[in-house]
């Protein structure tokens, strides 16, 4: 038939070995999940996985392949358990890791490269800053507390801002999804944490105290 022995072992091993790191992988999915409903309060959501630039929702036709929830799949709620949540992954193991934008966070959304310059613009003048992720797309979002999509461009244009279009910056509010770490966004690469969730970051700012900043750095970053 063609294998060997050794061949056979060594088909065992590896099937051993992408076993574990499957485990593995399911693992600290769950792990960080239960971080994000329980630690932080947020509400979670399954979402598709993009392989070849295939969506596994299963449509050939599909807008956003890898990038959106799962239709089929409840939401995780903000509490949920250690237990809970993987009971939840097992029905639908591989989903990536998708936070509901809108109701524990809003967030703002800029280049990366203006993104990590304002961050450390920021830090340096001691503002609150909350968690900030930058993914495969070349966007970084800043979580700042609800309502800020919906002020934004009246904020805006009380920093004189009157043409937000320009900045390259935009608020997400309820009804998006941001994909979260330890998931990768489309198949193109992992999302991760620029500025991770701790308990000095765990009162979300309010978008005023970022937004002068961030407009400034991308109207910089754009001209």
């Amino acid at each position: 038939m063609g294998f060997t022995i050794g061949g056979m072992r060594e088909i065992r091993s590896g099937a051993r070995r992408r076993g574990r790191s499957y485990r593995s992988s399911r693992s600290s999915e769950c792990t960080a999940v239960a971080e994000y409903t329980g630690l932080w309060g947020w509400d979670v959501v399954r979402g598709a996985r993009a392989v070849g630039g295939a969506c596994s929702c299963g449509r050939t036709n599909c807008p956003a392949p890898g990038a959106h929830p799962l239709e089929c799949a409840p939401g995780i709620p903000a509490g949920a358990t250690l237990d809970e949540v993987t009971r939840a992954w097992a029905e639908m193991p591989g989903a990536s890791v998708m936070l509901a934008v809108g109701r524990a966070f809003d967030a703002l959304e800029v280049a990366e490269p203006a993104g990590r310059r304002a961050l450390a613009r920021l830090e340096r003048l001691g503002l609150p800053v909350g968690p900030v992720t930058v993914g495969p797309e070349g966007r970084a979002h800043f979580f700042v507390a609800p309502g800020a999509a919906a002020e934004l461009p009246a904020l805006l244009y009380r920093l004189g801002w009157d043409d937000p279009a320009s900045l390259d910056l935009r608020g997400l509010g309820p009804g998006t999804y941001l994909t979260a770490p330890p998931s990768d966004r489309g198949g193109r690469g992992p999302v991760r944490w620029l500025r991770p969730p701790s308990p000095d970051c765990a009162g979300l700012p309010e978008a005023r105290l970022l937004l002068g900043t961030l407009a400034y750095v991308a109207h910089r970053s754009r001209t």
